[in-house]
């Protein structure tokens, strides 16, 4: 009985250990992108709350905390209040299996793969519940949107995935990295990086693939009836979705915890490597959004069908034919 209640403590503070940081990250990234927005238009920027505006995401969550929930009349309440719940949740469960180091990881199981992908598939769920609870139009319109998208784009991820598993011979994140000791996949696999990071656009609907919080259209799409802690967990979970997509392109394509080639002598811990390119992948992600302008619906659907979806499958098999052809392939002759 002692040794079960000791499992159960370890367990929960390895889950604390994992999501309070994540938290933080979550928090503090809204303030990296008001920031690089703020560059990149050549203005300030949060400056005020705290020395150079370090707390203003703790303004801004006490804010939306001290509002009052509002649930429209006709919502359907018990799946109005899920939706958000279902987002969030399913946000925080990949992380799961990332391997934020060599021995950092809460559950190295040797399906890692299969298991971010249940995640994500689920993660349209929660967006289509809270559009179709809100009994308004343009949340209904915006979770559509989102998932006629998300489900597009899911496939040629999944595509992007397959090749990488070829590459590594196993489903396992953490063998998926220690295969790239020698090169990252970044480099043979390079239109698949680039692939993955822009289907990761859509996916998280990050600019400029916003179509489902179009406010020009639909105002603020599938949350648009959503106010205090209830938005809170919509926009937390977009953000810790963007966390999620960058530290699989970390891990997928850029040597996760592995050092830079040439870099052995910094003798930097394995998570330092990890968090300073999952920040990379971040600040591409931002530095999108103030650049690029938004697509056109039938643009965004139109590149996932007829450009992204056949260039990854003839990767996956000009890679499965030149792992065969050069007797490549991990456990082969």
């Amino acid at each position: 009985m002692l040794d079960a209640v000791l499992t159960v403590l370890q367990v929960t503070a390895l889950i604390l250990l994992l999501v309070v940081p994540l938290l933080a990250c979550v928090a503090y990234l809204t303030l990296a992108e008001r920031k690089v927005l703020a560059a990149a238009h050549r203005r300030r920027g949060p400056n005020v709350v705290g020395p150079f505006g370090l707390l203003q995401p703790l303004a801004d969550g006490l804010k939306m905390l001290a509002k009052e929930t509002v649930i429209p009349t006709r919502a359907n309440r018990v799946v109005f209040v899920l939706a958000p719940v279902v987002m969030f949740t399913l946000s925080l469960a990949a992380w799961a299996v990332i391997p934020v180091s060599e021995r950092v990881v809460l559950a190295d199981i040797n399906v890692g793969v299969l298991y971010l992908f249940a995640i994500s598939s689920m993660a349209v769920y929660g967006i289509i519940m809270a559009g179709w609870a809100s009994n308004s139009k343009y949340p209904f319109l915006g979770a559509l949107r989102s998932a006629a998208q998300m489900v597009s784009y899911e496939v040629s991820i999944g595509f992007v995935i397959v090749t990488v598993v070829l590459c590594a011979g196993s489903l396992n994140l953490t063998e998926i990295v220690r295969a790239q000791e020698k090169i990252w996949y970044v480099v043979p696999l390079l239109p698949m990086a680039v692939v993955f990071f822009i289907s990761s656009l859509a996916e998280t609907n990050r600019a400029p693939f916003d179509l489902p919080e179009d406010e020009a259209a639909l105002v603020a799409g599938y949350a648009t009836e959503y106010s205090s802690m209830l938005f809170l967990m919509f926009f937390m979970g977009e953000y810790a979705s963007m966390i999620l997509m960058s530290a699989m392109g970390t891990i997928l394509f850029l040597g996760g915890w592995l050092p830079l080639p040439g870099t052995a002598a910094l003798a930097l811990p394995g998570f330092v490597w990890f968090a300073l390119k999952t920040a990379f992948l971040l600040f591409l992600f931002l530095w999108v959004r103030a650049t690029l302008p938004r697509y056109r619906y039938d643009q965004l659907m139109r590149i996932g069908w007829k450009v992204f979806l056949p260039l990854s499958l003839a990767w996956v098999v000009l890679t499965a034919g030149a792992l065969v052809a050069f007797d490549a392939l991990p456990g082969g002759k």
